[in-house]
Parts: structure tokens; C-alpha cells; sequence
């Protein structure tokens, strides 16, 4: 589904590069700026620096100079707004009027089991038209969005905060619009880990076990005539551990400095 994200009179460099970040991290790489108020704003250091990599995103953004310019070939468009209108479209949280919208985008033979009954309250919505695209419309950073743009829209996205402090940075909102909609999309898998550490064996653990012994001993923690339950205790830790090769290894160089220091006091 094409997906487009549209910010509207930015005023800020960074806030823009953080976007296309934003943007990138999701999947995502349509950016499209309405009339933004610095002149040559997708090439100014601060963009480049906060996009942190996403240059590509930044490369193929566009300005244009009206919002009618900025919404061709999208069908369904979603505003951002942290308090409802009057007369405005329906407000929903993201993750609700997202999931059903996703849910009604997917074929059928690839709709999940779940995706009926509970996404019902943002069918109404969801019904428009979304042969084109999908837009996520956000205003200016100290005003938000004005009344006619929100009228445009389907619906008005609200991210539930804390209700005392809800004004979200505008690179920030963007991010947790953009991880919704790649949520109700469904998603990207977390990458494992690309080599497993080794654990440690019998033979190396007793090895190490044995230079703590050393080293507490070197350094007055352990009486080696009255070890009492110590060592024992020692050995269940480091088996509760499953420590790595690598963990036995700095473990071990820990109990090098130990000794070392002790020798070199005594001297």
C-alpha cells in the first residue's frame, strides 16, 4: 500500500531530517513537504545530520506548494491532531483506526482470524476509498494542524498520552505514526542474533573458579584455612551464569588485577 507522509509549514531543519529517519526506520520513504518555511530545507546540514543516514528519503521528498498538490493519488488520508474538532472527522487512536484499516487492505485469503469484530468501531472510516494511497497529514510545529486541513481528512489520529502533557514533537509524532501503520501492516521480524556467543566449558569454569580462589585469597577476602561455604557458593553462581568463553575470559583478567594490585602492596 503506498503509503505517504505530509508535513505541512515545517519551520524546523532537524525536525525534518528526523522524519525521514523516522521514516526509513518503519520501512517507509514517501515525504512530501507542504510550502516549508526555510528555503532549500531538504539540503541544509541539520536535515542531513538528523537524518542520520536516510539520505535517500531526503533525496526523493518533494516540496510542493499547496496541500491539493500534496495529495494526489492518495485516497485515504489520516490527520494528526492531539485534541478532536468540533465538526471535524471522527477521532480514533492510531493502533484502532490503523488495525481495521489494514485489516479491509489485505486480501482475503490473507485477513487474520481477529481482524472482524474487534475492528469494527473504525469501519466507518476505514470504508473510504483506499484504491490510491494512504497520507498522514501533520501540521506545523507550534500550532498544528488548522481546522479546513483536518476537515479534509477521513479521520484524526490522536496518540493517546498523558493528558496534562500531550504536546509531542513533530519528528516524534511522526515516528509513532510510523510504527503503527508498519505495526497494523504487520510488521518487520526481529533480526537474531548473527553468532551465538560459546559457552564456556567444565574445564574452563573450574580453571576460573579456580584463579578467583587465588585471587581472593591474595587479597585477604578468602582464608584458605576457613573457606567455610564460599567456594561452593561461588561455583552454583557461575553455573547459574552459563557464562560465555569471552565472560570466563574477563572474569579471569579481573583476577589477574586482583593479584597483580595485591602483589604490588605487599611490595
Amino acid at each position: 500500500m503506498r503509503t505517504r507522509f505530509i508535513l505541512i509549514d515545517t519551520s524546523h531543519a532537524g525536525n525534518v531530517g528526523a522524519a525521514a529517519r523516522a521514516l526509513r526506520v518503519m520501512g517507509f520513504d514517501e515525504l512530501v513537504l507542504v510550502n516549508p518555511r526555510q528555503r532549500g530545507v531538504l539540503r541544509t546540514d541539520e536535515a542531513i545530520q538528523r537524518a542520520s543516514g536516510a539520505n535517500e528519503v531526503l533525496a526523493r521528498a518533494r516540496i510542493v506548494a499547496t496541500l491539493d498538490e500534496a495529495l494526489d493519488g492518495i485516497s485515504h488520508l489520516c490527520a494528526t491532531a492531539m485534541t478532536p474538532r468540533d465538526f471535524g472527522p471522527p477521532t480514533r487512536t492510531p493502533r484502532e483506526h490503523l488495525t481495521a484499516l489494514a485489516a479491509q487492505l489485505r486480501p482475503p485469503h490473507a485477513s487474520s482470524g481477529d481482524a472482524s469484530a474487534g475492528d469494527a468501531p473504525a469501519g466507518d472510516a476505514a470504508a473510504e476509498g483506499t484504491d490510491g494511497g494512504v497520507g498522514f497529514l501533520f501540521g506545523p510545529e507550534r500550532f498544528g494542524l488548522k481546522n479546513e486541513d483536518v476537515y479534509r481528512c477521513h479521520v484524526c489520529l490522536s496518540i493517546p498520552t498523558d493528558p496534562a502533557f500531550g504536546s509531542l514533537n513533530l519528528a516524534a509524532a511522526v515516528q509513532v505514526i510510523a510504527y503503527e501503520w508498519r505495526l497494523a501492516l504487520g510488521g518487520f521480524d526481529v533480526v537474531p542474533a548473527t553468532r551465538e556467543p560459546v559457552r564456556a566449558d567444565a574445564q574452563a569454569v573450574a580453571g576460573l573458579l579456580s584463579h578467583w580462589e587465588q585471587a581472593l585469597v591474595e587479597i585477604g577476602f578468602l582464608d584458605p584455612q576457613a573457606p567455610k561455604k564460599l567456594l561452593p557458593r561461588l561455583n552454583q553462581l557461575v553455573n547459574r551464569a552459563s557464562l560465555a568463553e569471552e565472560e570466563v575470559h574477563i572474569l579471569r583478567g579481573v583476577a589477574k588485577a586482583m593479584i597483580d594490585l595485591a602483589h604490588k602492596a605487599k611490595r
